[in-house]
């Protein structure tokens, strides 16, 4: 991917942003990730959120999740007319970053010596993110993995 944009850019052309580019530009920052996270239990009202995601002041968490419904990423129901209040909800594709966000946190507590491992409930092990081939319905090994391609 990186050779084809190199031979656009040679050639003059543009060649667009990236697939992490594209994602980076809608959800890349530290609070919307977090608030993503928050929403992956099911709704919250906006008080809920602010106790789920410590530190984000109201301003930002109201910019964000404006930024989310502007994105699809997120839905708000309103449940009270008088003053207006939400709950805000993921949409399916804001549900579909829960793995990206999965391992993110794998890496973070793999390079941690703070941070404790996602573990199975059922037996307490430390749990790996796997590339998966539904295709195939198989396990992608690293090495595999690192040198897959946009078709």
């Amino acid at each position: 991917m990186r050779e084809e944009r190199l031979d656009a850019e040679r050639a003059g052309g543009d060649p667009g942003p990236t697939p992490l580019e594209s994602a980076l530009e809608r959800v890349g920052d530290r609070w919307t990730l977090l608030v993503i996270e928050a929403l992956l239990d099911g709704p919250r009202r906006f008080g809920d959120l602010q106790r789920a995601v410590p530190g984000i002041a109201p301003n930002v968490l109201s910019q964000r999740l404006k930024r989310l419904e502007q994105e699809a990423l997120v839905v708000a129901h309103p449940y009270s007319r008088r003053p207006p209040r939400f709950a805000y909800e993921l949409t399916e594709a804001g549900g579909e970053l829960a793995g990206a966000l999965r391992l993110l946190a794998d890496w973070g507590a793999r390079h941690s010596d703070t941070v404790e491992p996602l573990r199975h409930e059922a037996c307490g092990a430390a749990l790996e993110a796997r590339w998966w081939c539904p295709s195939c319905e198989a396990p992608v090994a690293e090495d595999e993995a690192a040198e897959t391609h946009l078709l």
